[in-house]
């Protein structure tokens, strides 16, 4: 009898031990928005690029003051006012759908809204 109770009891401890030890494990993931995305230079074609220019500049929004020279690579000042792709470009060029744009001296800025990022400048 007392060879079971030990068998009963080492079997317990085990069991206790084996649950213990996987819920000590823990996996966490970051939310998809949260990961940094590297991104670089958008690569349009030239009827992409007009597509884009002649789409926008219908669109008449406000210029950005051209106090700053706005490069590829270049991060834009956090009050800078930033529009969304119209529905009519994204349509037409895909890969630039998630990203906002300026117009600053008759260019049509890209700006990746994650990095405040300079992608593509596009003029007539």
């Amino acid at each position: 009898m007392t060879h079971f109770r030990h068998a009963a009891l080492l079997a317990a401890l085990l069991a206790g031990a084996g649950s213990a030890g996987a819920q000590t494990t823990v996996i966490t993931r970051e939310p998809v928005e949260s990961r940094a995305v590297v991104t670089g230079p958008v690569q349009l074609t030239p009827v992409q690029r007009q597509t884009i220019y002649r789409t926008i500049v219908r669109e008449r929004v406000v210029p950005a003051p051209p106090t700053v020279e706005y490069r590829v690579g270049t991060r834009v000042p956090p009050s800078v006012q930033l529009y969304s792709v119209p529905q009519e470009v994204a349509l037409e060029v895909p890969a630039i759908q998630t990203y906002k744009y300026m117009v600053v001296n008759n260019r049509v800025v890209l700006i990746d809204p994650a990095t405040s990022e300079v992608v593509a400048e596009v003029i007539d």
